[in-house]
């Protein structure tokens, strides 16, 4: 069951308040199933992303169910394939993607990326940070830097697929070090909980991811958190920036919601009716704070132009870096 644009923004500017469209929400869901496909395995990013999406939408009553499929690899571009060739038309099918995808379709050559998927909302943005294990060698970030100056291939750091986000800042890093980027080794994980795994295994020297995915190895002690990527510190976090600590690196990992190909305009209005309900609720609000998430939700058109924005710049970036 869907509902049309029109009706929806009609309701809403009737109804005139969050307290109406919550108590409207709860009589009448917008979707009775959703289809969340996360094309990373579980435990990651994506993946907690689209889980506070369900938690939201059912605390809000804007869903009856959500059936999830994981499928990880290669940032994304594994599942991606899938999603397109499977779920084509299919008008309540949802991929959760972001900045990393964009990365790893230049880096893998994709024949599909995300220009074959259709554009519902660009959600949150969460910097990234750089963490090391307690019980490692390297303790602080003097010594991190020191290391990547003297010798970047022998630090060994864990992020997210290759030619994503955390990728591409560990390159900007050992740039701003007076290095060459390609002299990193970086260390690509399908998924934030085999990332995990291996940083406090002892397997790398370092882990580069949003905080999120980290937070509760640092708030358990086994992860020190070094500093983050973003252009201020994140709320809540005393960790400090990359720009405080001397090193001129800014970067930030957006993610968002996407639909499949071939869906009619109304099967794309429904599903941004439905995401735009599930932003305005107050569970999702409980979500951005409590995941440390910054909100920059935007859907059409202007959600459009920024993507294709980010294609260009993320494309420009890595051939700099050598990761193109």
């Amino acid at each position: 069951m869907t509902v049309s644009k029109r009706d929806f923004l009609k309701w809403s500017a009737a109804a005139g308040s969050s307290t109406a469209l919550s108590a409207w929400a709860q009589a009448k869901p917008l979707f009775d199933t959703i289809n969340m496909f996360v094309p990373a395995a579980p435990g990651g990013g994506w993946d907690g992303t689209a889980r506070a999406l369900e938690r939201a939408a059912k605390a809000a009553g804007l869903v009856g169910n959500m059936q999830f499929e994981n499928v990880g690899g290669a940032g994304g571009m594994v599942g991606l394939p899938r999603f397109v060739n499977q779920r084509k038309g299919q008008g309540n099918s949802l991929m959760i993607g972001g900045s990393v995808m964009v990365g790893a379709a230049i880096a893998n050559k994709s024949p599909v990326t995300m220009k074959d998927v259709t554009p519902i909302a660009r959600l949150t943005e969460e910097a990234g940070v750089v963490v090391v294990p307690a019980n490692g060698k390297i303790k602080t970030w003097k010594e991190l830097t020191d290391a990547l100056k003297a010798n970047p291939k022998a630090v060994s750091v864990a992020g997210g697929s290759a030619g994503g986000t955390d990728h591409l800042i560990l390159g900007l890093m050992i740039k701003a070090l007076g290095r060459n980027p390609r002299e990193g080794a970086y260390v690509a994980f399908a998924g934030g909980g085999p990332a995990n795994a291996a940083i406090l295994g002892g397997q790398v020297s370092a882990g580069i991811s949003g905080y999120s995915e980290f937070e509760e190895q640092i708030k358990a002690g086994r992860m020190i958190p070094l500093a983050t990527s973003g252009s201020r510190r994140i709320p809540g976090v005393n960790v400090p920036t990359m720009s405080e600590l001397g090193l001129n690196v800014t970067m930030a990992n957006w993610r968002g919601v996407f639909a499949a190909p071939g869906i009619s305009a109304a099967q794309r209005d429904g599903l941004i009716n439905l995401v735009t309900a599930i932003v305005k609720s107050p569970a999702w609000q409980k979500e951005l704070e409590t995941r440390k998430w910054t909100d920059v939700f935007m859907t059409e058109q202007p959600f459009q132009r920024e993507l294709a924005s980010d294609i260009v710049k993320t494309e420009a970036v890595m051939k700099e870096l050598g990761l193109a």
